[in-house]
């Protein structure tokens, strides 16, 4: 197994690389070099800089590997291991300046998940989580906090290009204002599934998000003790689009309502 230590912490200090480049941009990119892929996707030289960055090092590290990334999806080959990386997840906050962003590297093992990596670039925290050895902020373990629905944050990503099922969506953030702590919305999904990871939201719920949104922070949030389903409750989060992920009964509350809602 390649997952030793040195590994590892390969992909640590790879992820912290592109941290420390992006964040040696922040605030300096002109508005004629930010470009608009879909409606509301924002795209800069500093994310392609940043997967360019990532992709070499780690294709270093792993030749025998390929790479589904947000902005290249560069040498995706049927392989045995797969890089899933967010170069900078949360582009349109480091584009506006709030300070919420984070470098997302996840290592897929036939089909399955084994290694995530989230850096949040502004705090300098590093989540990461190896499947069945637990999972770290900064080197030191973190788990989920346990809380009932009303007793917790809850994270969310507001829709903001797929608007299909706003409706739905507002039936669960109306239920969710009225019957927890508060609900947030960062702007970055591998931050919010991090922040679950270590206790800080009792769940998280998004639609509408790629591989590289929630590769790398599902696993950690289940390797803190959590829970990660789609919207249905099974097993295609990765490639299905939608996610709730949580404590046992913060991803419990907020599953019943999204299946209540979301109803096909």
């Amino acid at each position: 197994m390649i997952l030793n230590n040195i590994f590892v912490q390969s992909v640590i200090d790879i992820a912290q690389l592109a941290g420390g480049f992006i964040h040696a941009h922040y605030g300096k990119v002109d508005e004629n070099q930010i470009h608009t892929k879909d409606l509301n996707s924002l795209v800069s030289y500093v994310d392609t800089n940043s997967e360019t960055i990532i992709i070499e090092r780690l294709r270093e590290l792993l030749p025998e590997s390929s790479f589904l990334a947000e902005e290249s999806s560069a040498g995706l080959e049927n392989t045995e291991y797969v890089w899933i990386i967010d170069p900078l997840d949360g582009t349109t906050n480091f584009l506006h300046q709030i300070p919420i962003f984070a470098v997302s590297i996840a290592l897929q093992y036939r089909g399955e998940i084994i290694l995530g990596v989230v850096y949040e670039v502004n705090q300098k925290e590093c989540f990461h989580a190896v499947k069945g050895q637990g999972a770290f902020l900064n080197g030191s373990p973190i788990s989920v906090k346990n809380l009932e629905l009303q007793d917790g944050l809850i994270a969310t990503g507001f829709p903001y290009y797929d608007f299909s099922k706003t409706e739905a969506y507002l039936k669960v953030l109306e239920n969710l204002m009225l019957h927890t702590r508060g609900v947030r919305r960062l702007g970055a999904a591998a931050v919010d599934l991090a922040y679950v990871a270590c206790g800080r939201y009792n769940a998280f719920f998004e639609y509408s998000l790629a591989p590289w949104d929630v590769a790398a922070g599902a696993l950690i949030v289940r390797e803190a003790g959590g829970q990660v389903s789609d919207f249905l409750g099974e097993e295609n989060w990765l490639l299905g689009k939608t996610i709730v992920a949580g404590s046992e009964k913060g991803h419990a509350g907020v599953l019943k309502l999204v299946k209540e809602y979301f109803k096909a």
